[in-house]
């Protein structure tokens, strides 16, 4: 959920320079339809398809994202209707139209999508990734084909691509360097599972707060910090209820671009490939434009002096905490996924 704010955020500012205006109006364009499902035929005909996500329209994942995936398909005879800014439902809620094929396709956390398939929520753990490289390494890899193998089988849903959401890291009225620096801290986590096990894995108190009121909770001392990608953590305006941003990078965020296994199945070889290609190839456009963003915001807040950035955070005591954590208290499929997303950490 975005914050209603008069002013202009460094996410509008930045990407309305790196994005060019026909993009932009292309994808004010697709937003005007007004039904979401699937319109797809084997035959190769005309489609049009929906795609959700709860992003604005200034959001890197829409206008360096989606956009691009529109004209792409556009010559293969596929229409895809933007339906941005959670206009067809939160997540779960969406998730649950495209498992009953209302909508075609969505960008979805794996954290939440492990309320369906747990196994795939591995991939929002703490310090599981190095880096985006590693990222999208791993998921390329035959080593993730278990994990689309097996998220088509629970589902019945089908997994086009993984896009970059950009690293959770913490902020809080301390600098942040150390697992021991949290000892003390309430630090807000979202209300999951998983997020809350990165909580225990690193040695933090986790308190549960709804992202609309984090906000309101940091001003008010209810919780001394909390973790997000920088985007989030400036659009939401954390930073002015906050004296520090420790660059722990600790959760690589991820989007994972799903599609109703009805949808996809009734488009024609050629579609399925055209769409397929364009998700992928719009994956790094997305990640350029989200890195672009991130590091616009980091500088300046640097110049500002406003929340103190604070980058020598040691890692590595972090990354061991954690990986000794999840060895020993994950198990079965979760830890068969942990132990080859590690072990491609040099690759």
């Amino acid at each position: 959920m975005r914050k209603t704010s008069t002013r202009t955020t460094t996410t509008r500012r930045l990407l309305t320079g790196i994005v060019a205006g026909p993009l932009a109006i292309g994808l004010l364009a697709a937003c005007s339809g007004t039904d979401a499902g699937a319109g797809a035929s084997a035959s190769g005909d005309n489609v049009t398809l929906s795609f959700a996500n709860s992003y604005g329209l200034d959001h890197p994942h829409n206008l360096c994202g989606t956009d691009i995936v529109a004209d792409t398909v556009a010559d293969a005879g596929i229409t895809i209707e933007l339906f941005p800014s959670s206009q067809l439902g939160a997540d779960a809620a969406r998730f649950t139209s495209v498992l009953s094929g209302d909508i075609d396709i969505d960008l979805q956390g794996s954290s939440g999508i492990a309320a369906t398939y747990p196994a795939i929520g591995v991939m929002d753990m703490a310090y599981v990734f190095n880096d985006v490289d590693h990222l999208f390494n791993w998921f390329d890899s035959p080593a993730a084909d278990a994990v689309k193998t097996g998220f088509t089988e629970a589902t019945g849903a089908h997994l086009l691509d993984v896009w970059y959401f950009g690293n959770r890291t913490f902020s809080a009225n301390v600098p942040i360097r150390t697992p021991d620096d949290l000892e003390g801290l309430r630090m807000r986590f979202p209300d999951s599972p998983i997020h809350l096990g990165n909580a225990a894995a690193m040695g933090a108190d986790p308190v549960a707060v709804a992202f609309e009121e984090i906000y309101l909770a940091l001003q008010q001392g209810i919780v001394d910090g909390q973790e997000n990608p920088i985007a989030s953590i400036d659009q939401m305006s954390f930073n002015e209820v906050q004296e520090y941003v420790s660059l722990s990078e600790h959760s690589v965020g991820s989007q994972l671009v799903v599609m109703s296994g009805d949808a996809w199945d009734s488009l024609s070889a050629d579609q399925q490939t055209a769409l397929e290609t364009a998700v992928s190839d719009a994956r790094a456009t997305d990640l350029k434009c989200a890195l672009d963003l991130e590091e616009a915001i980091v500088a300046e807040w640097k110049e500002a002096g406003t929340p103190e950035v604070i980058e020598d955070v040691d890692r590595d005591a972090f990354i061991e905490k954690a990986e000794a954590y999840f060895t020993a208290n994950l198990e079965g499929e979760q830890l068969e996924i942990y132990k080859s997303i590690r072990d491609a950490a040099g690759e």
